[in-house]
């Protein structure tokens, strides 16, 4: 899996302490920019968050650049309904040399099992490209290939659906493939803005499980 941060809104956390000031202040917007100094934003900021106030965060806007996952988590990751997708089609890209899977930990512990996974991946990889060779469209010889499939997504969210991204993804009882992936992007999302992330995680950090049972582990590395 590669998770990588393509691009995000400029001044991120000023813009949305900018954005904050302007809901109680007869200003000038351009007054407020100018004069908004940094440790102004980060209590402003502070105070946004912790009140809950989180309209403002959706002024600030991240794109993540992810490679090497399963189409299973693809299935997971489209639930989320305020972001935007794209993703490698398996219909139109006709994958010649050869497709990738992702194998989970849990059947790689079983020497037995995981021959007779790679075997079944093996043998899909040559009938799928017996298809393609056949004339077969690639949208139909695709439906063959297993939720295992790798894929190549671009993913935008602005900063409040992030928050709530990663209080749900970032949890030890979601799928590991998506808690993997959730935690690459909070760790880079808290690089490119602290403000706005450094609060961020699952709900057991703030105020308690609310899963049916809870894991009883921490979340964190």
């Amino acid at each position: 899996m590669n998770v990588k941060l393509l691009k995000s809104t400029k001044d991120a956390e000023k813009i949305c302490a900018v954005a904050a000031r302007l809901c109680r202040s007869a200003t000038k917007i351009d007054d407020i920019d100018e004069n908004f100094a940094t440790d102004k934003v980060k209590d402003l900021l502070s105070k946004v968050i912790s009140s809950e106030h989180h309209s403002v965060l959706e002024h600030a806007s991240f794109t993540f650049g992810v490679e090497g996952v399963s189409r299973a988590l693809l299935a997971q990751l489209t639930r989320h309904r305020i972001a935007s997708f794209s993703v490698q089609s398996q219909r139109y890209v006709k994958f010649k040399s050869g497709i990738d899977f992702v194998v989970p930990n849990t059947i790689k512990k079983d020497e037995k099992l995981l021959e007779k996974y790679n075997n079944f991946l093996e043998s899909t990889k040559s009938l799928y490209k017996e298809f393609l060779d056949a004339g077969i469209p690639a949208e139909d010889a695709r439906y063959i290939l297993p939720n295992a499939a790798t894929t190549q997504i671009i993913i935008t969210m602005n900063a409040r659906e992030l928050r709530h991204f990663f209080s749900l993804r970032c949890c030890n009882r979601s799928q590991w493939e998506m808690t993997e992936m959730a935690r690459c992007m909070l760790d880079i999302a808290r690089e490119e803005a602290p403000l706005l992330f450094k609060d961020v995680g699952p709900n057991c950090e703030r105020e308690g499980c609310r899963e049916t049972s809870s894991c009883g582990k921490s979340w964190k590395k």
